[in-house]
């Protein structure tokens, strides 16, 4: 597997920069009930730094941890996050941007549905959770998860533009 390489400094500001704009603006958001721009910027992230994107995911997933503690909750967020990144990783560079803005609105939007699916195997491992209780989890949060996809889908529209600013203002020859 290859290392990650870090260009220069500025690098590692950026992207502690980009990961604390993550956890900042969930804690802004947290008087709305799972409605956050966490998911749009992973796959905003994802599109502009590819795999260097999970340096920031990394950096928000462990402020989170730092702010509300390593606790139980916790655990499931070093594999969610990189679920999202690994899927906007498998889709196609090239999209145009018709194709681009509802493609990744809908991919927000699905990690956002599926959220309490993916964080149940682990709640279900740490809390000796069989089969049908794990289900019954899931079932139970899916209101949550259903308002979680909506805010997802409404800022994955932002997704396309968020990340051709972000290759603009990072391009090389803007840094000259």
């Amino acid at each position: 597997m290859k290392k990650i390489k870090f260009e220069k400094l500025a690098d590692i500001i950026i992207f502690a920069m980009l990961g604390t704009i993550m956890f900042i603006s969930k804690i802004l958001m947290e008087a709305l009930p799972n409605i956050h721009f966490v998911g749009m910027l992973t796959v905003v992230y994802t599109i502009v730094y590819r795999k260097k994107a999970l340096i920031p995911i990394c950096v928000y997933v462990f402020l989170n941890g730092l702010y509300a503690g390593f606790s139980p909750w916790w655990v499931p967020y070093l594999y969610v996050w990189t679920i999202l990144w690994a899927v906007t990783m498998l889709l196609p560079k090239n999209m145009s941007k018709k194709t681009a803005v509802p493609v990744y609105a809908f991919v927000c939007a699905l990690h956002g549905l599926l959220f309490g699916t993916l964080y149940a195997p682990a709640q279900a491992l740490m809390f000796g959770l069989d089969f049908r209780a794990m289900v019954a989890w899931i079932i139970a949060g899916l209101p949550f998860d259903l308002i979680h996809a909506a805010g997802n889908l409404a800022a994955g529209f932002l997704i396309v533009p968020l990340a051709a600013a972000l290759k603009k203002i990072h391009s090389p020859k803007t840094a000259q």
